[in-house]
C-alpha cells in the first residue's frame, strides 16, 4: 500500500533551517507529482509546494524564495529544505501525492521559536 513517512521536522530558533525528507513507496514514485502540505496550530491544511515529473517545481508566495523542493526517484524521496525560518512557519509538515494532502504521510513537527 501507498506509505509516505517524512522525518527532519525540530526546533529551529528564527532565521535557522531545516531540511525535511519524505520516503516513499507503494507506488510509482518517478511517474508521481509530489508536494509537501503543512498544517499550523488550530488551522487548516496549506499547500506549500509541488515538484512535477519533469521537475518542474512551483511554491506558496509565503514560502517563495526561503523554500526549495527537490526529489531523488532513485530513492523515492522527496526533500524540502527550509531556509529563514520564521515562527509562522511552525506546523506539522506532510509530503503528499496531491496537493489537498488527501494522500498525505504521518507528518514532522517544525517548531520556530525563540
Amino acid at each position: 500500500q501507498v506509505q509516505l513517512v517524512e522525518s527532519g521536522g525540530g526546533l529551529v530558533q528564527p532565521g535557522g533551517s531545516l531540511k525535511l525528507s519524505c520516503s516513499a513507496s507503494g507506488f510509482t514514485f518517478r511517474l508521481s507529482s509530489m508536494y509537501w502540505v503543512r498544517q499550523a496550530p488550530a488551522k487548516g491544511l496549506e499547500w506549500v509546494s509541488s515538484i512535477h515529473i519533469g521537475g518542474y517545481k512551483s511554491y506558496a508566495d509565503f514560502v517563495k524564495g526561503r523554500f526549495t523542493i527537490s526529489r531523488d526517484n532513485d530513492k523515492n524521496a522527496v526533500y524540502l529544505e527550509m531556509n529563514d525560518l520564521k515562527p509562522e512557519d511552525t506546523a506539522v509538515y506532510y509530503c503528499a501525492r496531491d496537493r489537498n494532502g488527501d494522500s498525505r504521510g504521518g507528518g514532522t513537527l517544525v517548531t520556530v521559536s525563540s
